[in-house]
């Protein structure tokens, strides 16, 4: 059984600060409160799910995602709504909450289609702007859906920013699994690391200024974002 799970949030929560890391996800003596950005991200995730799933109507609040939402309804396969992923620490396809699962992903909206050997991963987003747009997340889902549907040969993923009116897409092959698992291995060892010998230092970074919950890190309050 692997020493920790991991998961695209987690890791990019380590990256940006070790400590912060392991007062949020392993001692877990600090929660984060909901925002109102997170909430209604929520919400719209909720209705874009219930709609594509059941056929639920949209709810009028949220009715603008019904053009965006539409096309995908079209495209030829299954569709697997918050479809949920776990890997092994040897790479092999396990239940999200197996005792040896190692990494766990959900995915916003799933299409499979065996007949034609692809695939499609979207992930909806809600912010109001896709400049700083990161496809990693399509990237580790579209690993996990190779090892989890093995006929597929390709997947077209892509982050549909439902409000800004954008979408940022990425395309995989099947044949370039290794290379692309190459670039995730170097950071998870210094994750691994960190749970080995327990040292998590701090990463001063922008969200020191204002938001994060760490109060009592000597970073904190400091910095240069306004």
């Amino acid at each position: 059984m692997p020493n920790f799970t991991w998961s695209y949030s987690s890791l990019s929560l380590y990256q940006q600060c070790p400590r912060k890391y392991h007062r949020l996800r392993v001692v877990k003596d600090i929660k984060e409160g909901e925002t109102e950005a997170l909430i209604y991200g929520k919400e719209v995730h909720k209705a874009a799910e219930e709609y594509v799933r059941d056929g639920t109507p949209i709810p009028t609040k949220y009715s603008f995602i019904q053009k965006y939402v539409d096309p995908l309804m079209a495209i030829p396969g299954d569709k697997l709504c918050e479809y949920q992923m776990g890997l092994t620490d040897k790479l092999e396809p396990c239940g999200f909450f197996d005792k040896d699962v190692w990494w766990r992903g959900v995915a916003d909206l799933l299409i499979t289609d065996e007949e034609n050997k692809k695939a499609f991963v979207i992930d909806y987003k809600t912010g109001k702007s896709a400049r700083y747009a990161d496809t990693k997340q399509l990237e580790i889902l579209s690993l996990a859906t190779f090892k989890h549907f093995p006929y597929t040969q390709k997947i077209k993923s892509g982050l549909m920013f439902l409000v800004a009116e954008d979408f940022v897409k990425a395309d995989y092959l099947k044949e370039k699994e290794k290379t692309l698992w190459a670039k995730w291995l170097p950071e998870l060892s210094r994750l691994e690391k960190s749970y080995e010998v327990d040292v998590w230092n701090p990463k001063p970074n922008f969200t020191c200024k204002k938001f994060c919950p760490v109060k009592d890190c000597e970073h904190n309050g400091k910095g240069e974002w306004s």
